[in-house]
């Protein structure tokens, strides 16, 4: 009964109109306000997510381990990303979604500060083992200055290393990380890259379209799971606005986007 209640406040909240959220067919609202909610339910309640996050946490650990023994003339860094990466942020995701509304910097700054994040399963293990074993941790994030300090408590607060100004990257407003990447590449050997976006990892996905990255991707299939790290996000992320030109209509979208029998 109570997964029914979930399942039935997220029924409705996909069928309100209220709010600023763009209609698709016959008024719902559209994939990406209510489909966040699903995703969010996908996320905190499947046993799937949490087998793909260890699955992969567990991959990166594996190549730590052979890593560790290796001698370099670089010292070593591991570049992460922090949202849906290492803290999960789905419960603001499926607030706003069941509220009718989209993602506003206002509300996401509400969130964050509450340094309420729960650490993403397999992640806090994963960086205690690399810092341990000597690569320096350095998280990249698109989040702004005016939320470093609750970025911090949060990090810290679920025991992730190294966690300081020294080693978090913030945004000035710019979405492209490859600038801070190449920042720590002027000290250390990039190793690894986590992330649950394309943009994580390199500038050659950064504002491409959905086609382009999929070639790309099979470009570096041999970085998969050794130097490029992936975590699940079905919640947000590029591979959305690739796909979803300002002001569409969800049901245009979908019908042009979808394959279908």
């Amino acid at each position: 009964m109570r997964y029914l209640g979930i399942l039935l406040l997220i029924f409705f909240a996909a069928c309100k109109t209220a709010g600023p959220v763009a209609s698709g067919a016959q008024g719902q609202a559209a994939p990406w306000v209510s489909g966040p909610a699903w995703a969010a339910l996908w996320q905190q309640r499947a046993g799937e997510y949490r087998a793909l996050c260890l699955q992969a946490y567990r991959a990166a650990g594996d190549r730590v381990e052979v890593m560790r023994h290796q001698q370099t003339l670089r010292p070593r860094a591991i570049v992460t990303d922090i949202d849906e990466t290492v803290l999960d942020n789905s419960p603001y995701s499926a607030a706003v979604a069941l509220a009718g509304r989209s993602w506003s910097q206002a509300s996401w700054e509400e969130w964050t500060k509450k340094a309420a994040a729960e650490p993403v399963p397999g992640s806090v293990e994963f960086f205690r083992f690399a810092a341990e074993s000597g690569f320096t941790i350095y998280y990249i994030t698109n989040r702004l200055e005016s939320e470093r300090a609750a970025t911090l408590k949060n990090l810290q607060r679920c025991g992730f290393p190294q966690a300081d100004d020294e080693h978090l990257l913030m945004s000035s407003g710019n979405s492209d990380k490859e600038p801070r990447r190449q920042e720590v590449a002027r000290k250390y050997e990039i190793a690894m890259l986590v992330g649950d976006n394309l943009n994580d990892f390199s500038a050659v996905f950064y504002r491409q379209p959905s086609d382009a990255r999929n070639a790309k991707v099979d470009e570096v299939r041999q970085e998969l799971g050794s130097r490029y790290i992936m975590i699940p996000n079905a919640m947000y992320g590029d591979w959305l606005s690739a796909l979803v030109p300002k002001g569409a209509r969800a049901d245009s979208v979908l019908r042009s986007a979808l394959r279908v029998e």
